[in-house]
C-alpha cells in the first residue's frame, strides 16, 4: 500500500464523495477500505445517514455534482432516487451509501465488513 505517493482514483473519489456528504452536514461518515478483503465488490464504501428523505436526496446529488466536476464522471449506476431512504451511487470502484437514520440502522452495512479498515470523518 503506498501512503505518501499521489491518490489512487478510487480513493480521490472516495474523498470527493466525502466532501460532497459534509457539504450537505451529513451524518456519521465513514469510509470502509475494501482493498485487503479477498471477496469485495469495490475498493472503498462510503456510507453516511441524514434525518430526512429530502436531506439524503440532496446529498447524493452534492456528491454526483462534486465527482462530476473533478472527474467528469457520473455513477455507473444509481438506486433508491426516488425514494431517498437508502440512495446507492456506483462508481464501479467506489460506492457510496447514503441512508435516512432509520434505514442506516435498520440495514447496518458497515456491519457486513467488519474486516475492513474503516476512517472516520467529521460532518462540516
Amino acid at each position: 500500500m503506498v501512503k505518501n505517493k499521489v491518490l489512487s482514483e478510487s480513493a480521490y473519489i472516495s474523498e470527493l464523495a466525502i466532501h460532497g456528504i459534509q457539504e450537505k452536514k451529513g451524518n456519521d461518515i465513514i469510509r470502509l477500505d475494501l482493498r485487503n478483503i479477498f471477496s469485495s465488490v469495490s475498493d472503498y464504501f462510503v456510507i453516511c445517514h441524514a434525518d430526512s428523505s429530502t436531506q439524503v436526496k440532496a446529498i447524493a446529488n452534492s456528491i454526483e455534482e462534486e465527482i462530476f466536476k473533478a472527474t467528469r464522471q457520473d455513477p455507473w449506476r444509481k438506486e433508491g432516487i426516488e425514494h431517498g431512504e437508502w440512495i446507492l451511487l456506483d462508481y464501479v470502484d467506489v460506492v457510496v451509501h447514503v441512508f435516512r437514520t432509520d434505514k442506516r440502522e435498520f440495514y447496518g452495512v458497515e456491519d457486513l465488513w467488519g474486516d475492513a479498515e474503516i476512517k472516520y470523518y467529521k460532518s462540516a
